[in-house]
């Protein structure tokens, strides 16, 4: 009898929101979704339409040409190797530390944890450029200090194994909350059982621990050779010089000679769609299949650190030493170069040429200003159209019962299948023929950002709208209020967390964001990161220092301001 009352319920409440729907009210609604699927469909459809048509209908000559070049098996050997090189590095480091952290007694947790965010915040390109101060043949600190012991170069960062530490190491902390999550949540009842049995650490390890969090391990491993794929900054900076093209760095060469070869960037575009699409496919496979791993029950547990014995201290010296290598030594030479004049190896003479002039042109000159307030009013404008679209669409997809809201969701989620670099291009082949003067402007840039960053928006969006019951829509929808006041006066204020949280991700990200822009700026519309590509490309290192240490700073600050005002804001307890 009950369950017949709440499926009566849950009938009356979709054919209520099917009303809505046809009420004023789903004029914001509808426009929601026409908005997702525009930005979810056209961009794919130009792409298509650019690489298989020219003038004379269906062609695969732009295939024919760009591969007649430089020969897909090599493209593929190239990527294929530097993504399972860079998963296998950040899968391992950031797998390692998120059981450290979460399941053992090891010291200085806050100090892994501080270690996993700092990266995070660290632009792609900033990153790249500290390591080749590192570990730069001719320039790199490192280097200069190995030189006594291993000879000239020890290590050249201009090959596949630099580019593979510069990726792996940046990736490293996305593992490790992508496991830590996992470790957390896992019963450790198992592994003391065994511990109790006289099974040694590592057999537990082996034969319980990573079994049990299984899918959360391949899914992390999918994820990272999607990440690295599309990766763009190791590619161009590091990848071209040392030879080593991938699928990134052709797009980029193709669209940088005169006049762009489009179509050429279009072939190698839709391979690298093709490669990224299966990775995706192949996690959502696989977390469809989790429930047979699923260790969290009705039956209560509390996570309790195993103890690591002799091994506690070993396991500290590796907290500490990834500490120095993924965080202290980048950020220490960026300090270092922000304040010299012009960049040298350090010495006594180098120290003594450390001033603050570089920050200070960078704060007093126009260009910086402009890049500033264009980077600010993307990234800030971009989350919040996001979130609030992505609020609306989440409402849609899990409150009603309308036949085809499936298809919002999974509109919402196709651009993550899409390269930043591939949206790029796919974007060019929509405006370059739009009949508005969108391209050339900050709005193809607020396009670009909304278009890539709308699956990570739905994501936090309907996993807040899950945890909200729909009786208290039901309640207000009974005392008389319309769809509007109970969606702006019930369920946002109960959506705050999550809606906050995807908004600092989705501007975290945007500040840094630089595979799209470089190729949908223009004079005057530049933004931090391009600015800082700019400095690389005419050698100003010092510049680009100063330039990234005060991006970071503004970034960090704009985080903090938004984590602290997102708890004040929302449901509050009286």
């Amino acid at each position: 009898m009950a369950q017949a009352t709440v499926v009566g319920r849950v009938t009356r409440w979709g054919r209520g929101a099917l009303l809505d729907l046809l009420r004023p009210q789903g004029l914001v609604i509808l426009g929601v979704v026409l908005a997702i699927a525009y930005l979810a469909l056209v961009p794919l459809g130009y792409l298509f339409w650019g690489t298989f048509f020219d003038a004379e209908g269906f062609t695969l000559r732009f295939f024919r040409e760009a591969y007649a070049r430089v020969g897909l098996g090599e493209m593929v050997a190239n990527s294929l190797a530097f993504a399972a090189g860079s998963t296998v590095l950040s899968v391992t480091v950031g797998t390692a530390l998120a059981y450290l952290q979460v399941r053992t007694d090891v010291p200085f947790k806050r100090l892994v944890f501080a270690a996993s965010l700092v990266p995070l915040i660290i632009p792609g390109i900033l990153h790249t450029v500290a390591w080749i101060l590192l570990l730069s043949p001719e320039i790199g600190v490192l280097n200069a200090w190995l030189e006594p012991f291993f000879g000239p170069a020890a290590f050249d960062i201009y090959s596949l194994q630099g580019m593979i530490l510069i990726e792996g190491l940046h990736l490293s902390p996305l593992v490790f909350l992508l496991m830590a999550a996992a470790f957390r949540s896992m019963d450790p009842a198992l592994e003391e059982s065994a511990l109790m049995s006289g099974a040694r650490m590592g057999t537990v390890i082996r034969r319980i621990t990573l079994p049990l969090v299984r899918p959360a391990l391949a899914a992390a491993v999918l994820v990272m050779v999607v990440r690295v794929l599309e990766a763009f900054e190791v590619a161009a900076i590091v990848g071209i010089r040392a030879g080593v093209w991938v699928f990134t760095s052709r797009i980029w060469r193709a669209l940088q000679t005169f006049p762009p070869r489009y179509g050429y960037a279009g072939a190698y575009a839709m391979s690298l769609l093709v490669l990224t699409s299966l990775g995706v496919f192949l996690q959502s496979r696989l977390s469809r299949r989790g429930k047979a791993f699923q260790t969290v029950t009705g039956k209560g547990f509390r996570p309790r650190p195993l103890p690591l014995g002799r091994w506690r201290w070993p396991a500290a010296a590796l907290v500490l030493g990834y500490f120095l290598v993924a965080v202290v030594l980048p950020v220490l030479i960026l300090v270092y170069s922000s304040v010299l004049p012009f960049y040298s190896l350090p010495s006594a003479e180098s120290l003594s040429r450390m001033s603050f002039q570089n920050y200070l042109d960078t704060l007093t000159r126009p260009y910086f200003l402009t890049a500033f307030r264009n980077s600010l009013v993307l990234g800030v404008g971009s989350a919040s159209a996001v979130m609030f679209f992505m609020a609306i669409a989440s409402w849609l997809v899990v409150r009603t019962r309308i036949p085809g809201r499936w298809m919002v969701d999974n509109l919402a989620f196709l651009p993550l299948v899409v390269p930043g670099l591939v949206m790029g291009v796919s974007l060019l082949f929509v405006y370059l023929r739009f009949p508005a003067p969108i391209y050339g402007t900050l709005w193809i840039l607020f396009i670009a950002y909304c278009t890539r960053y709308m699956p990570y928006g739905m994501r936090y969006a309907s996993t807040s709208m899950y945890q909200i019951s729909g009786e208290l829509e039901e309640s207000a929808h009974t005392s008389g209020a319309s769809w509007w006041q109970t969606f702006r006066r019930v369920n946002l204020p109960l959506l705050v967390p999550g809606l906050v949280a995807g908004w600092i991700y989705i501007v975290m990200v945007s500040f840094r964001e630089l595979s799209s822009s470089i190729l949908l700026y223009s004079p005057g519309n530049e933004v931090l990161s391009i600015l800082i590509w700019e400095r690389w490309e005419n050698g100003q290192f010092t510049e680009l220092a100063a330039l990234g240490m005060v991006m970071v700073f503004a970034l960090v600050v704009l985080v903090v301001t938004a984590s602290r005002l997102g708890a004040r804001i929302g449901v509050k307890e009286h």
